[in-house]
């Protein structure tokens, strides 16, 4: 009966050439040198891929702080053109406040100009005078020339009196006209004035606006070139992340290559032991396990990691 476990007479690189054993260790070392290379790559890509997240992150905030400036702006040109809106109504209220001050100085003018020369002296200052006239004739001695014209002076302005005493309603009615026309005038400029006023602090407070609008504008505008400065970062970070798999996948497939090689020499060494076994006996699996398959499980302990991974 056969022994069952002969690896001493048939060692597992036993029917490896020259040549073979040379591809051997070859391709041993260029899976080694694959894995480290993989390896350092792999660990390149995450340190990039980390940068990405974070340059991500801080675009995704750079956007939510956007949102508030924009959303002032918004409200600021909302503001401004309310504003737009009340200075217009301002300037024509203005506009409608000069027309009533001219109607009102118009008016003025024209009660003035209704009021006889005869109504605008007061009974009083007739009386006024007479006094002095006849004082005047009484305490000095006068031509005769001149006290004549003296008393016919006293007789006129006597009649004066009459008539403006008759006339004193007349007056009075002419007087409060003139007083209201006055009084209109004076609100009328007033309301002129006040109008004006107001145009002016809409019009500064628009202009605030206008320098509020333009400060949020350059704050957004700063926002959107670091987004814009962080976009092109975050895109040359993503093309050597594209090159740096483009160069792991043909790592990988040359990685996978060389292990389908070694799988070809295991079955080529698979058939060549059964062969040689064939004038011994037939091979037990242990035979199998510890000289066909050796050689690939060493390459498969150093190679496999890393195409897996």
């Amino acid at each position: 009966m056969r022994t069952a476990n002969p690896p001493e007479t048939v060692p597992s690189r036993a029917l490896l050439s020259d040549e073979e054993e040379r591809e051997d260790r070859e391709e041993r070392t260029r899976l080694r040198s694959i894995d480290a290379k993989l390896r350092s790559l792999y660990d390149h890509r995450e340190t990039l891929i980390a940068e990405v997240r974070k340059i991500s992150s801080e675009q995704r905030a750079i956007y939510d702080q956007r949102q508030t400036p924009q959303a002032e702006v918004e409200k600021l040109y909302e503001e401004h053109h309310d504003l737009g809106r009340k200075i217009a109504e301002l300037r024509n209220s203005r506009e409608a406040a000069r027309a009533k001050v001219e109607q009102a100085i118009v008016k003025v003018r024209e009660v003035r100009l209704t009021i006889a020369p005869g109504e605008r002296v007061r009974p009083e200052q007739i009386r006024k005078e007479i006094a002095q006239l006849e004082l005047r004739q009484q305490t000095r001695a006068l031509p005769l020339d001149e006290e004549n014209q003296l008393i016919a002076l006293l007789r006129q302005r006597t009649r004066d009196l009459k008539q403006a005493e008759a006339r004193t309603a007349v007056a009075a009615a002419h007087l409060q006209k003139l007083k209201e026309a006055e009084a209109a005038l004076a609100a009328a400029r007033e309301e002129f004035a006040l109008r004006g006023k107001e145009l002016a602090a809409a019009k500064v407070d628009r202009d605030s606006k206008m320098t509020a609008v333009r400060e949020k504008l350059e704050v957004a505008g700063g926002m959107i070139a670091s987004l814009r400065e962080k976009g092109r970062a975050r895109a040359e970070l993503i093309a050597k992340i594209d090159a740096l798999s483009r160069e792991m996948t043909e790592l990988e497939r040359e990685g996978r290559a060389l292990v389908a090689k070694s799988r070809s020499r295991r079955e080529q060494a698979r058939r060549m032991l059964r062969a040689y076994s064939h004038t011994r006996g037939p091979p037990t699996e242990d035979l199998l396990a510890t000289t066909a398959e050796a050689q690939f499980e060493e390459l498969m302990r150093r190679g496999k990691i890393t195409l897996g991974g």
